[in-house]
């Protein structure tokens, strides 16, 4: 079986924009959660994790036009892809100058976000319908097309996908990257995920009456509700003969390589918004990650939970969970208390961090706990544990959990080299 590397990766988020701030924050124990500034709402009474950036800041940095048709989840996309392929040594021009080769070099970019160009079309709604100055945003509404403005951005990529499963989004399109190398029919793949936080977000997830006033404290018994984040994360990914080839040389024990070395996603169709009271579909994707990894409960050392801080998710996980690990539980943590509920892009934001914990040897800690869930038989990994300043650890395998709406829920496994 074909191997996958992960040579490469970019995040923005409420963290920071980018692999070196976000790991910052993580292990001095700083959320990125704050009062709601960016998006235009009255309703400014949520707790958010926003990306620290204006739009116009991001099209700056990227040198985009002011006058080019965007979307704020295309723009930090674009961020994050750039990090991703720099940090991964890949050089966008000379991929399109492979491509005329007759060996050309198949690079994929596989997308998975949901709500698209929703922040341009509120806003700009009613001109669509009284006037004709803002009718070239109409074109990026759908989710595609935020996959196709990163794309073009890049003009480097051979074959574009865009998966839409709500917040298993990022992490399935991981695992469709993963799929490609394995079948032959890419090179290399960036794979993740996007999304901003507009105001159908808000007011939808007010309707659906999950939404905290404070900051979110997942696996918490006072747990109130989520707190919504943005962001973007993309992984580089290729078989381990691809990146010894591409870098000319051996797996160097000293740095640390990190694999995907398991993956699955389950749907259990139990309700359009909630988790199965048993968690039977969260239960069935771990376990089938496992089995896909060859892997025994218990050898993995830390679970990324899904842990949105709302009384169904976090019950539903936890029984999960505890199903899965028996009396043997590893540490779990839900690092949504430090970037909020990023969406479609929690998959891979959240798998970004997986990996930072496996490359630095440290356990991101739940912020916000004081009190255990009397349904659970653990509690999650807290500050108590490590004083803020996270203690090294020994860690060779990690579980990113990842659950959407209608029940589609994804886990990956990560494992250091």
């Amino acid at each position: 079986m074909k191997e996958i590397l992960i040579s490469g990766m970019g995040v923005v988020s409420a963290l920071g924009g980018n692999v070196d701030e976000t790991l910052e924050a993580l292990k001095t124990g700083k959320s990125g959660i704050a009062p709601l500034s960016y998006l235009r709402t009255s309703h400014t009474e949520f707790p958010v994790g926003e990306v620290k950036m204006t739009d116009e800041k991001i099209m700056t940095l990227l040198k985009i036009s002011e006058n080019k048709p965007t979307t704020r989840t295309s723009l930090m996309g674009t961020l994050a892809v750039h990090e991703a392929l720099e940090s991964a040594n890949l050089i966008p021009d000379l991929i399109r100058q492979s491509q005329s080769q007759d060996l050309p070099l198949r690079v994929a970019f596989v997308n998975g976000t949901t709500v698209g160009g929703m922040d341009k079309s509120e806003r700009f709604y009613i001109d669509f319908l009284e006037n004709d100055t803002k009718n070239a945003y109409i074109s990026t509404h759908d989710c595609g097309a935020c996959t196709e403005m990163i794309a073009d951005y890049f003009g480097c990529f051979s074959q574009v996908d865009t998966i839409s499963t709500a917040c298993s989004s990022a992490a399935n399109a991981i695992i469709l990257g993963a799929e490609l190398l394995k079948s032959g029919r890419a090179d290399i793949v960036v794979a993740g995920g996007g999304e901003c936080i507009t105001k159908y977000h808000l007011n939808g997830f007010n309707t659906l009456m999950i939404l905290a006033r404070e900051q979110c404290r997942p696996f918490d018994a006072a747990r109130s509700g989520l707190d919504l984040g943005e962001g973007a994360a993309y992984v580089v990914m290729e078989t381990a003969a691809h990146f010894k080839a591409r870098r000319h040389c051996e797996l160097d024990s000293q740095s640390p390589v990190i694999a995907l070395s398991g993956y699955a996603n389950t749907c259990d169709a139990f309700h359009q918004t909630a988790s199965s009271p048993d968690g039977e579909g969260a239960y069935l994707a771990m376990k089938k990650a496992l089995e896909d990894a060859q892997l025994a409960p218990g050898q993995i050392d830390y679970i990324n939970a899904h842990g949105t801080g709302t009384d169904n998710n976090d019950f539903s996980e936890g029984m999960a969970i505890m199903r899965l690990f028996g009396e043997k539980i590893p540490p779990v943590s839900s690092t949504k208390s430090f970037t909020g509920h990023t969406t479609s892009a929690a998959g891979c934001v959240e798998a970004v961090i997986s990996i930072l914990a496996l490359q630095h040897n440290f356990i991101p800690v739940n912020l916000n706990f004081s009190e255990k869930m009397p349904e659970l038989s653990f509690a999650p990994y807290t500050a108590h544990h490590c004083g803020l300043d996270p203690q090294s650890f020994e860690l060779k395998y990690i579980i990113s959990n990842s659950f959407g709406f209608g029940g589609n829920d994804t886990s990956l496994i990560f494992s250091k080299i």
